[in-house]
């Protein structure tokens, strides 16, 4: 008789001012269930294009009509070609439990529980990315550090990264006057 054990996937973003601690997001994310699944068991075969490598950042989750009005598209977790509406940074956060680097996974479990975490934290810095807004006060929504999508992803082998998972949220404006902090929480629980 095989054991039964359903795993469930659950995402959790933070984004956060590095310098003051005002935390600017909290949301859950969408999960992309095939390419998690595909992620999960490439990366218990120890074959390549498992491993989450990268968290991407874009500007093509929501549009503002001319009344202000907000639409949100719903986050793209469906076919394995699934990527952000329009990427526009990423950042590699696989320096593997090297809390001295700006970004960073470390595993969290407590004995006992039937769930383990990875937490992906992502400083984005004054200085990057290069070509941004000197201050956060933009009114042009299009900027390309305009953030309302984050995304994380598998490195790929020749151009096959996967996006595992992808939030929709409130602009959030990366200007050199403001240093963030991402912390993306992904967890892997066994019921």
């Amino acid at each position: 008789m095989f054991d039964i054990a359903e795993p469930m996937v659950q995402g959790f973003v933070q984004i956060a001012d590095a310098e003051s601690g005002e935390i600017l997001l909290e949301k859950r994310n969408a999960i992309h269930f095939e390419n998690m699944s595909i992620g999960i068991a490439r990366s218990l075969a120890n074959m390549g294009n498992g491993p989450i490598y990268k968290m991407c950042f874009g500007n093509g989750g929501s549009t503002v009509n001319g009344l202000g009005i907000v639409t949100y598209l719903p986050p793209n977790v469906q076919g394995q070609n699934a990527d952000l509406y329009n990427l526009t940074y990423e950042k590699v956060v696989d320096a593997e439990g090297d809390t001295s680097a700006d970004s960073y996974m470390t595993i969290v479990h407590q004995t006992n529980a039937l769930f383990t975490d990875i937490v992906i934290t992502c400083l984005l810095g004054f200085g990057e990315p290069s070509g941004q807004s000197a201050f956060d006060d933009s009114t042009d929504m299009n900027s390309d550090y305009m953030f309302d999508e984050i995304g994380l992803k598998t490195d790929g082998e020749n151009g096959e990264e996967m996006l595992l998972s992808h939030v929709i949220f409130n602009t959030i404006q990366k200007s050199l006057n403001r240093s963030l902090r991402i912390q993306y929480t992904i967890r892997i629980q066994m019921a």
